[in-house]
C-alpha cells in the first residue's frame, strides 16, 4: 500500500510542476539543501542585492563620494523606494515614504493620526498586536493625553457602536503575527470610518505576501517593514503610507531637517515639505535603502493575486500534511483552515515548540516559534514549494517520533 507521505508527495510534485511562479525561485540566493520557512521573519537574500551593494560601496560611495547624493539619486531614494513599495500595497505614487525603522514609522503614524482627530480621546488597538505596536500606542497615548482601549478585531464593530464617537484612531494588523489569522481590512476600515475614526494598518506581515489595496479600501495610514516578505535585509528600512487626502493637514511629531520644505536653506524654523515628503525625518540610510530597492525587483512583472493564490495552496497543503502526519503526535493547527481567514503562514501548537524548532533546523528546515508553544511556518510564494512544505512536515514528524529534541523552554534572549 502507498504510504501517506508518498501519496502526499505525488500531490506536491503535481502542484509544483504546474506552478507558474516556479521560475521566480531563481531570483533568490537560497542556501542549498535548506528548506527556508522563516521568510515571514527575515526574507532570504535576493540575487539582485549583492551586485547593487558592491556598486554602491565601491563606486558610488568609494569614488563618487558626496557627489552621489545628486549623481546617483541618494537624496531622492526615500521617495523613490517609497513609490516602489506603494505599488506593492496598492498605493498611487506620492503617498509612501521609506526610511527609518518600523517603530519610528509607527510612532509617526500614531501621533499624526491623533493630531488629525484632536477632539477624540480614545486610541483603539488589538490586545494581541505585536508588542512594539502596543508599546507605542501606550507611549503616544501618554503624549497626546489619550486613553488606550484594547479591542480584538472581532469585537471592533460592537465597540464602535457604543464608543465610536470618541475614537481618534484604530490600529490593527491584517495578519496575526502569532497564528497567521487574516482579518478583513475592508470591513474594519469601513466600520472605523462610519464612526469618524482614522485607521492605521501595520502591514509587516502582509506587504509582499498578498494584495492589500490601501487606496481602494480608503485606508488612512499604514506602516510596514522591509525585511520580511519584501526581503530587504536584516533591519531594512520601513515605510509609511499616508493617504493623499490627509497630506495638507499632516503634522508629524519628528520634524527632521529632510522633511523641511527647503532643507538646504537651514532655516531657523520648521516649514513642512509638501505631500508625503514632510514625513521624512533625518539623513536616509542609503546603503540599506538601496539594498531594499534592489530586493524589490524580485516583484518585477509579478501579479500579487497569483502570489496570493499560490500562498493559499501552500498553506492549505501544509495544513493537510499537518492533519495527517502531525495531529496524531500532539500538534494542533491554530491557523484558520478557511482560506479567506488565512495569511501566509501556518502556526502549530505544541508544548515543546522551542526544542522542536531547534531540532528542525538541525535537519535543514528553518522555521521559528513564538512563546510559549507556537511553531510558525512562513510561506513566501515566490520561492517556497509544496515539496518544501511536505519536507517540513515529514522531518518534524520524524523528530518527534525519535524524541530528538530538547523539551526545555526557550532560553531568555534567544531569537528563535
Amino acid at each position: 500500500m502507498t504510504t501517506v507521505p508518498a501519496m502526499i508527495g505525488e500531490e506536491a510534485a503535481k502542484l509544483d510542476a504546474d506552478d507558474p511562479l516556479a521560475p521566480l525561485r531563481d531570483r533568490f540566493l537560497l542556501p542549498e539543501g535548506v528548506v527556508y520557512l522563516d521568510g515571514n521573519s527575515l526574507g532570504p537574500l535576493p540575487a539582485a542585492v549583492p551586485p547593487v551593494l558592491t556598486d554602491v560601496v565601491h563606486r558610488q560611495w568609494g569614488t563618487g563620494l558626496i557627489r552621489s547624493w545628486n549623481e546617483h539619486g541618494w537624496w531622492d531614494a526615500p521617495l523613490r523606494v517609497g513609490d516602489a513599495l506603494g505599488r506593492l500595497i496598492g498605493a498611487e505614487a506620492g503617498q509612501t515614504v521609506a526610511g527609518d525603522s518600523t517603530s519610528v514609522q509607527l510612532f509617526t503614524a500614531l501621533s499624526a493620526a491623533a493630531a488629525l482627530r484632536p477632539d477624540r480621546p480614545l486610541l483603539v488597538t488589538d490586545p494581541g498586536h505585536f508588542p512594539t505596536d502596543r508599546y507605542l500606542a501606550d507611549a503616544v497615548a501618554r503624549l497626546h493625553d489619550l486613553e488606550v482601549r484594547h479591542v480584538p478585531p472581532a469585537g471592533l464593530e460592537r465597540f464602535l457602536a457604543s464608543e465610536g464617537h470618541r475614537v481618534a484612531v484604530v490600529s490593527y494588523s491584517p495578519v496575526d503575527f502569532r497564528t497567521g489569522e487574516l482579518y478583513d481590512m475592508g470591513a474594519l476600515t469601513a466600520a472605523a470610518h462610519r464612526a469618524g475614526a482614522l485607521v492605521l494598518w501595520d502591514l509587516c506581515h502582509a506587504a509582499g505576501a498578498l494584495p492589500v489595496r490601501v487606496d481602494d479600501l480608503g485606508v488612512d495610514l499604514a506602516v510596514g517593514c522591509g525585511y520580511k516578505f519584501l526581503s530587504g535585509g536584516p533591519g531594512a528600512p520601513a515605510f509609511l503610507y499616508v493617504a493623499r487626502r490627509h497630506h495638507e493637514a499632516l503634522e508629524t511629531p519628528l520634524t527632521g531637517w529632510t522633511g523641511h520644505a527647503d532643507p538646504f536653506a537651514m532655516a531657523p524654523g520648521y516649514t513642512p515639505a509638501p505631500g508625503i515628503a514632510r514625513a521624512r525625518i533625518g539623513t536616509p540610510p542609503v546603503l540599506s535603502l538601496l539594498a531594499l530597492e534592489a530586493a524589490l525587483t524580485v516583484f518585477d512583472g509579478v501579479d500579487l493575486t497569483r502570489v496570493r493564490d499560490k500562498s493559499l495552496s501552500l498553506t492549505g497543503f501544509f495544513l493537510r500534511c499537518a492533519d495527517e502526519l502531525l495531529t496524531p503526535l500532539g500538534f494542533e493547527a491554530v491557523t484558520p483552515s478557511d482560506p479567506a481567514r488565512r495569511g501566509s503562514q501556518v502556526s502549530l501548537r505544541h508544548p515543546h515548540a522551542y526544542g522542536l524548532v531547534q531540532a528542525l533546523a538541525a535537519e535543514g528546515v528553518i522555521a521559528d516559534m513564538r512563546a510559549p508553544d507556537l511553531l510558525r511556518f512562513g510561506v513566501n510564494a515566490l520561492y517556497t514549494t509544496h515539496q518544501d512544505m511536505l519536507t517540513a512536515a515529514v522531518r518534524l514528524r520524524d523528530v518527534v517520533r525519535r524524541s530528538a529534541y530538547d523539551p526545555a523552554p526557550q532560553p531568555s534572549g534567544r531569537v528563535v
